[in-house]
């Protein structure tokens, strides 16, 4: 397969994308960017709880 032949199927697969409209993409970007902040708060509170955790056990054996 040659890379122009490659090329001319790409562009030729691309027509075909159905592009999310305006509110579309407003929705999904800000779907995306708040289970990121929920996935990240989550995290860091058992983060901070789990330490806290081993802090405490290794404190009642000295």
């Amino acid at each position: 397969m040659s890379i122009a032949k490659f090329f001319s199927n790409v562009s030729s697969e691309m027509r075909k994308v159905s592009w999310p409209k305006r509110k579309e993409l407003i929705t999904y970007t800000a779907t995306v960017i708040g289970t990121v902040v929920f996935l990240t708060v989550f995290f860091v509170i058992v983060d901070f709880g789990v330490s806290n955790l081993v802090k405490w056990i290794l404190s009642l054996n000295q």
